[in-house]
Parts: structure tokens; sequence; C-alpha cells
């Protein structure tokens, strides 16, 4: 094995492998892998591959299924009702975290042995660690925000020993030590701070953009205070470099043709051949079930139909939009019929935020999943600046002007007050980010899940619910796991 047992992690599930007693990966990167630049960059390149498969399904998951903002689709829901009407359990857990210690233990290997390769030029080398320790301060980041306390493994298991492999859950605290202390050591690390080509990798700005993310989720959820609100500020501002600029149009951000455009600092990189299809797979409509009596504006921009529609954007989404907003219509389409009357009924709700491209083989959902852009990172600094007195109105009319165009002045935003100001930052990044794996971290992030979530709603008794459940699997295999409070034994 790897190792990745002791946190839980033995690929179980892995496939049709899981009964073969394969030689441990580590084992062999020691014994010859570890010796070359280019052998380097090809684990380096691993790591991203093993990310994109996170990405794909399980982010979006995480951040955005249980949030309010998706319901019932056309077809058979397969269990994600149990996101959106948050009756997870044990049993049905959601993605469980084996795959994210994967990434880990990839970020891990480099961590350990570049620093002993010789590179031509050491500024790669610098990057290419600053890469690994990014990655690694968001996995557990993302970890820490789902799970709370989680196994903390900050080197390559290399061999098995069931007494140093198999490891409890870190308090929270002490997880949220090592990803400040990650990005410290890639932020001193990254010798420039340009973007990276493409936008596909970590770069100086996209990890000041995750630095600031974590101090503003320790600040309120970790009772970091101010002292954290103004370091999170601070790297935020740093993240704003000149490079960056909002697209004119918002639906062109998310674009095939538009990959690592202007607006995107950090994103999972999707391509045929390359990779599978990404989350909004299940969020879209194949063609057997567009009604031909729709109206020809919502078929114009549906297109050819595709994928599935196993859950859409619910109510709570689609009141949300004025008709002014550009970003409606680039975030979901309402799709309605003629009813028996004559009136138009509502038949499907798809998002279009991510709905690929089409080829000869038909739609194709590949669309680059978006870490952090630049509208995100101007909201983040606005509430930054709302938490500590500070008039956040700058930030939040950027993104607004881009919002509304030629109608802008008529949603201006003014300062009104830290509450209020809050309250308009949390339902901007509704109207902004819906469906990019933010909602359910920015509800409990503003502590709002439960006034917010409708199926959370008179529960808030059961507090225990912003933490995910951890799966029976994860907890057979490492006897010292042990599970989250109000999720049973």
């Amino acid at each position: 094995m790897t190792g990745l047992a002791g946190v839980g992690l033995l690929f179980a599930t892995a496939s049709c492998t899981d009964n073969l007693e394969l030689t441990p990966t580590s084992i062999i990167t020691v014994s010859g892998f570890w010796t070359s630049e280019d052998n380097a960059k090809g684990a380096l390149n691993g790591m991203y591959v093993r990310f994109r498969d996170e990405a794909a399904d399980n982010l979006f998951m995480w951040g955005e299924s249980r949030s309010g903002t998706l319901s019932y689709g056309l077809q058979a829901s397969q269990g994600l009702e149990r996101y959106f009407e948050n009756t997870l359990d044990p049993n049905f857990s959601g993605p469980q975290w084996l795959r994210m210690y994967t990434v880990i233990h990839d970020a891990n290997l480099i961590i350990k042995y570049v620093p002993g390769i010789d590179f031509t030029v050491v500024e790669d080398k610098n990057r290419m660690l600053a890469e690994a320790y990014t990655m690694r301060a968001y996995a557990y980041f993302t970890m820490a925000k789902t799970w709370g306390a989680v196994p903390l493994v900050t080197a390559p298991t290399e061999g098995y020993d069931a007494e140093t492999t198999f490891r409890e859950r870190a308090a929270v605290e002490d997880v949220f030590v090592q990803i400040k202390e990650d990005l410290n050591n890639a932020l001193s690390l990254y010798p420039d701070n340009s973007l990276s080509v493409g936008k596909a990798s970590w770069s100086k700005p996209a990890a000041n953009a995750l630095k600031g993310d974590v101090y503003l989720w320790t600040a309120k959820r970790l009772d970091g205070g101010n002292a954290d609100i103004q370091t999170a500020l601070t790297a935020l501002e740093e993240a704003d470099v000149t490079a960056l600029s909002l697209e004119e149009n918002f639906d062109d951000i998310f674009r095939y043709d538009n990959k690592g455009n202007d607006e995107v600092l950090m994103a999972v990189h999707f391509r045929d051949l390359e990779s599978g299809t990404n989350y909004n797979n299940n969020m879209y409509i194949p063609d057997e079930q567009i009604p031909n009596d729709a109206s020809s504006e919502v078929l114009e921009i549906l297109g050819q139909g595709g994928g599935l529609n196993r859950w859409g954007p619910s109510a709570l989404v689609t009141s949300a939009y004025s008709a002014e907003d550009q970003r409606k219509n680039a975030t979901f389409l309402n799709i309605t019929t003629p009813g028996e009357g004559g009136q138009m009924e509502s038949y499907a709700r798809v998002v279009t935020k991510l709905r690929g491209y089409v080829d000869a083989s038909g739609r194709r959902f590949l669309d680059d999943v978006v870490i952090y852009r630049y509208a995100d990172v101007l909201l983040m600094i606005a509430e930054a600046k709302n938490a500590l007195g500070q008039d956040p109105s700058a930030e939040i009319n950027l993104v607004r002007q881009r919002a509304y165009g030629d109608d802008f002045e008529a949603h201006r935003f003014v300062d009104m007050g830290k509450e209020a100001n809050d309250e308009a930052i949390l339902q901007e990044r509704l109207l902004e980010l819906a469906f990019e794996g933010k909602r359910w971290w920015d509800l409990v992030r503003f502590d709002k899940a439960f006034e917010l979530v409708p199926s959370l709603q008179g529960r808030e008794n059961s507090q225990y619910l912003l933490l995910w459940p951890i799966s029976l699997n994860t907890i057979s295999l490492n006897s010292k796991i042990t599970q989250n409070p109000g999720y049973g034994n």
C-alpha cells in the first residue's frame, strides 16, 4: 500500500483492481523516479490530473449541493435529493475524502523529493514546490470546511505500517495551522506574481486568493477576528493584479473556446480525449426532452441538448435575478410550455453556465471548472472591507456594472451599514457565482445556512449539519476515525 490506508483510504472502491496486490507507488518513485527535472514535471502533471478527478463532480457536491440552489429535474434524481433536502447520513454521506488524499500524497512526494533534484533554472524548482504547497493547502481547506477535523498527513507514507499509517483526525484548528503554513511557504517560493499560462495551475495571485478565502473562514468560523480579516484583505488585494479584468459579457467567462480568459485566476482544465465530462452533465437536458412548443428564444439558447436533467436550479435561484441582469440567462433557463388554458407553465430548468460545446458526437460538457476568478476576488475584498468597517461599494459596483450594463444606475450599490452590506454581498455572490461550487461554504461562512437553505429552516438546533457525515466505508477502513457528532456512532 502507499500508506493512504492510514486515513481510511484503502482503495476498496477503486475498481476491478481492488483485489490485486499492487506495488506501492511511492516505493517505485523512491527507487527510480525522483531523479530528474522531467520526472518531477511528470509528477506535477499527475497531481493536477488527480485534482481534475475531484473537480469533475466532488468539489461541486461539497461546495454547492446542500445550499438550496438545486431541486428536482426531469429525470430520476438517483439520490441527489439527499443533498438539497439535507438528509445525508453515514450510509449516504456524499463523496468521500479518499481521492483528496491521493492529491495530497502527490503534493507530499513533490515537497519531499523535488528539493533534491537539480533543475536547469532554480525558479522552475521553486515554482513547482510552490504549486505543491498551494495544492496541499487547498485540499486540506476543502476537507476542513466539509468535515472539520481530518487526518493530517504532511509526508508521503512509504511502505505500510498500521501503527504509523492509521491516523486519527487532527483538530480542525491544527489543520488550519498547516494550511496557513503551507500558503506562507508557497507564497515565499513563487518566483514572480504572474498568472500561470492557461490559468490551469496554481500561481502567486491564485494562492493569494486562496489565502484570502482561508483567512475569511478562520476569521468567521474559528474566532480569528479582525486580525484574520485584515490578513485576508491584504492577500486579496495582492491577488488583484493588473492582468485581471472582468469579461465584458458574463456568458463568455465559461465558454469552452474562451478558456483561461482574463477573469480567471485558477481553473481545472478539461479537454476532449484528456478527461471525462464535468458536473453539468447532470443539469442540462437531452434532445428528446426539449419541448417543441417552448419559446423560440429559449430553444435558440438551449441549442442541441445533451446530458441529463437529474437536478436543476431551484426557485431560490430562479426568483433571485431581475430581468435586467445579464447573468440570468447565462446562469439558467426556465423552460416553459403552454398549459391547457394557453398560459405558460414551467416545464424544466437547466443550468446554462457550464453548457459545454457541440460537435459531431453531440454536446460535450468539457468547460473548465473555475476555482477562483476576478469577480469572486472582488466580492471577497468587499466582504473583508465590510467586516473591518470600510465601504465595500467600489468592488460590489464593479461586479454590478458588468451585470446590469446600461441599467446599472438603477442597481448601484450604496453603503448601508455592516449588517445590511453583508446581506447584499452574500446575495451578490449568489447571483454571480451560482453553480460554481461556492454557495454552501458561503452560507456557512456568513452563518446563514439555517436561515436561507429551505431544507434547513427550523433545524437550528441541529448545528452538526454544517459538517458532513463521514462514510461508514471510511470508518471501516480505519478504526481510529470517529464519526462527526450528530450522525450516530
